[in-house]
């Protein structure tokens, strides 16, 4: 029964796949790419990786998606202004018989170049996880995944939430100088009724969630981006149901949570170098509270921003 299971898996995700690279309509290919994105964590569900499975059903079938219906819809806006016989019906520039040919023809030697890498592993494959499970101890945390990311692998941890950073400020960037510092546009004039139900019953349920996810993720399957992805989930959807107004990104506080979680990690690593062996280090006696806090910090500033990169640049001038 598993491995039918499995097939009907695999073939649903080679089927959407499919669906996603050939189809016309941009909205549509961004609904099957979500779909996508939540059998890609059931997949990994089946694999025993539940912090990769959370992950992408938080990032790659959630936030991601979300992103791409907003760029959409603001593609689609100068879009529908030209006249009909200046642009394509479904709005994208048309690859040709010999471009989508080409293009697949790329995929499938990158699928099989993948596929030959995977199965030219011995077996046992190469694996560093015995090691980290030895030293697993000395971090006090239960959870392996996130001992790796916090302690093994900190400097690229550290680097990867920086890169966000910079990423909204890229988006940032793109208001026009009569808006810089100002709110961006989300909710529409009227929203409609369901989501602004479903904003005001939804959000204490989700940030119950995240807190859980993150307290657990010490120990379990869970941790910072996942919790940092629900927080930013249930800001967007109060904000697309007019609830509550996107603040100004020159606001204070909001520039604080953005910053507070990658400068205390830096402030730590620098830290380290007094109490323990060098930079990113953690005394023995305190690395458990020490991740924790640096993980709490890291929680908000992902949640402010993956939550500022979907509201996009500023369109609102900013209040006197």
């Amino acid at each position: 029964m598993t491995l039918l299971f499995d097939l009907a898996l695999v073939a649903w995700l080679i089927a959407l796949a499919g669906h996603i690279a050939m189809t016309r309509e941009d909205r549509n290919a961004i609904v099957a790419f979500i779909a996508f994105g939540l059998l890609l964590g059931l997949a990994w569900v089946r694999l025993s990786a539940l912090d990769v499975a959370l992950t992408e059903v938080a990032i790659g079938g959630g936030v991601t998606g979300v992103l791409l219906l907003s760029a959409e819809a603001h593609l689609r806006k100068p879009l529908a202004q030209d006249s009909a016989q200046d642009r394509p019906h479904d709005g994208r520039r048309r690859l040709g018989n010999v471009g989508t040919i080409a293009a697949a023809l790329a995929s499938a030697a990158v699928t099989a170049g993948l596929a030959l890498a995977v199965l030219a592993l011995p077996t046992p494959a190469p694996t560093l996880a015995p090691v980290a499970a030895a030293a697993l101890d000395t971090t006090g945390l239960g959870n392996p995944v996130t001992a790796v990311l916090l302690a093994y692998r900190a400097l690229d941890t550290l680097l990867e939430k920086v890169v966000l950073l910079l990423a909204l400020v890229g988006v940032w960037s793109l208001a026009p100088d009569r808006t810089w510092g100002g709110a961006p546009s989300l909710a529409p004039a009227v929203a409609p009724e369901p989501l602004v139900y479903l904003a005001r019953v939804l959000p204490p349920f989700g940030v119950v969630i995240a807190v859980y996810m993150f307290w657990v993720g010490a120990d379990a399957p869970g941790g910072t981006f996942q919790a940092g992805t629900v927080l930013a989930a249930m800001w967007l959807i109060v904000m697309l149901a007019g609830l509550r107004q996107p603040p100004d990104t020159a606001h204070r506080v909001l520039r604080l949570l953005l910053v507070g979680g990658p400068a205390l990690f830096l402030a730590v690593g620098f830290l380290g170098f007094f109490i323990a062996d060098g930079f990113l280090a953690y005394p023995e006696p305190i690395a458990k509270p020490l991740i924790l806090g640096i993980e709490a910090a890291l929680t908000l500033s992902i949640a402010a921003t993956l939550a500022m990169l979907v509201a996009g640049p500023a369109q609102k001038a900013p209040e006197p």
